[in-house]
């Protein structure tokens, strides 16, 4: 029986660079992967998605060429080849991660799935397959997977996940897609782009349900604007087989509504892999949600135990799950200075982007904080003007007292980048007024990421 000093499930976004790490320093760690390397970002999440997206933007600037004095004639996606492209690109970043380990004892890559057995001590026996390992330290980075509602007949449906998006090759006619999250909301437009007809059924008030209403409603009319349809305040209840695809029953304030499409596209958050770990054998048990609780270092109830990535609640972001292996590095490696208490960006990848940190308006009211609200429309910028990439808008929020930033949206072209130059001056703890005098480069993008904190004056 193999004992290891560090023994990591999963090999998602801080698995591998956590056991790469650990190795170097010295201990010896085995990572136990059950199905592909790279988790939900590499396989069929941020990768693949990304990539569909931009030759979706590629079909939809073509079709636009007419407005730049450009004649462009007969744009005709190719819904395979894209999809064909994208999976490439997911087989080139696996294998590159499988042959990182290659030749290597330590870290030692296994492939298998992994469950706990029981306490041996103070260490850990672990079953892979038909085989235990020993474990001093265990890590759990073993994801989530797209949650399925009780829906009446849902499973008698070849419906579309997150998971199994990339293996559909055939373009939907009318894709009924439930859930106006943010994953919803990139694959509606790409989907549409590709020239299907969409439809989406979310069952609360408003897409993107974070943000703040006008953020949301301005995502979902430019949404609209490209012939995306909406059903809000709509909770699907029923489905059914017909000989063209499948009808979706909603129920809309207490109204039945029936929606007729050829593919029914599910995308209603994620639910955390810990159902099949064998976590009661050592006393953990995951919440309501199927979350682990940690604490600010990532720590679970049993000392030993450390959970990362999706599954331990909070913000499930590739680059939140990259920043915990740098957490766990910390405390058995390092300093243990590193913490959850950080500063975390993230992006709707829709076109225009929406770039977003920190507390929303609505949170910030909600928080008692004394606020003041910046706001530049995208329209006032002279590079947004020269592109034709007018749409959309920014909004700051900051303390009025000491005129730090406690949060934005940029909802605009590249906002996922321009968004960052806010992320910078809040992990400094420097006031708006930095921004505000610094000279940018015109014309461009980032001035109106100035343009908005100046509108203070």
């Amino acid at each position: 029986m193999k004992e290891f000093d560090v023994v990591i499930i999963g090999a998602g976004q801080a698995g591998p660079t956590l056991s790469k790490s650990l190795a170097q320093a010295g201990r010896s760690v085995a990572l136990v992967e059950r199905k592909q390397m790279g988790g939900s970002c590499v396989n069929f999440g941020c990768t693949p998605t990304k990539a569909a997206l931009a030759s979706a933007r590629v079909a939809w600037l073509a079709r636009r060429a007419i407005d730049f004095g450009v004649n462009v004639t007969g744009v005709q996606p190719d819904f395979a080849a894209v999809l064909a492209r994208a999976e490439g690109i997911v087989q080139r970043a696996r294998a590159s991660l499988e042959e990182s380990f290659a030749g290597h004892d330590n870290p030692a890559l296994i492939h298998g799935h992994a469950r706990f057995v029981a306490r041996d001590g103070e260490r850990f026996r672990l079953a892979v397959g038909d085989e235990e390992i020993i474990a001093v330290q265990v890590v759990l980075d073993t994801g989530t997977r797209s949650a399925v509602p009780l829906i009446d007949g849902v499973h008698d449906i070849d419906y579309l996940t997150a998971e199994n998006w990339l293996q559909h090759r055939t373009l939907p006619q009318h894709l009924a897609l439930v859930g106006g999250g943010y994953i919803g909301l990139e694959m509606a437009q790409f989907y549409r782009r590709m020239g299907a007809d969409v439809t989406v059924i979310e069952s609360g008030a408003q897409v993107a349900a974070q943000e703040d209403p006008e953020v949301a409603a301005a995502l979902q009319q430019v949404l609209e604007g490209e012939g995306i349809r909406f059903r809000l305040n709509a909770k699907a209840t029923r489905c059914r087989k017909t000989a063209n695809g499948v009808t979706l029953t909603c129920d809309n304030d207490g109204k039945t509504d029936e929606i007729a499409a050829t593919d029914l596209f599910i995308a209603l958050g994620r639910k955390p892999n810990t159902d099949d770990l064998g976590l009661e054998t050592i006393g953990l048990h995951p919440t309501a949600k199927g979350t682990l609780e940690v604490d600010q270092r990532l720590s679970t109830g049993i000392p030993g135990v450390w959970a990362v990535g999706d599954i331990r609640g909070g913000p499930m972001f590739t680059h939140t799950a990259w920043d915990d292996y740098r957490i766990v590095e910390s405390q058995l490696v390092g300093d243990k200075s590193r913490s959850t208490d950080r500063i975390v960006p993230y992006a709707v990848f829709t076109d225009p982007a929406l770039g977003r940190v920190g507390m929303t308006e609505t949170q910030a009211r909600r928080a008692g904080k004394n606020i003041k609200v910046a706001r530049f429309d995208m329209k006032g910028n002279g590079r947004a003007i020269e592109t034709g990439e007018t749409g959309g808008f920014i909004k700051v929020v900051i303390d009025a007292g000491n005129q730090r930033i406690l949060g934005a949206s940029v909802l605009a072209a590249e906002g996922a980048e321009l968004v960052h130059i806010y992320v910078v001056l809040m992990n400094a703890d420097a006031p708006y007024t930095v921004l505000e005098n610094a000279i940018q480069i015109h014309p461009t993008l980032a001035e109106a990421v100035q343009s908005a904190v100046s509108s203070l004056r």
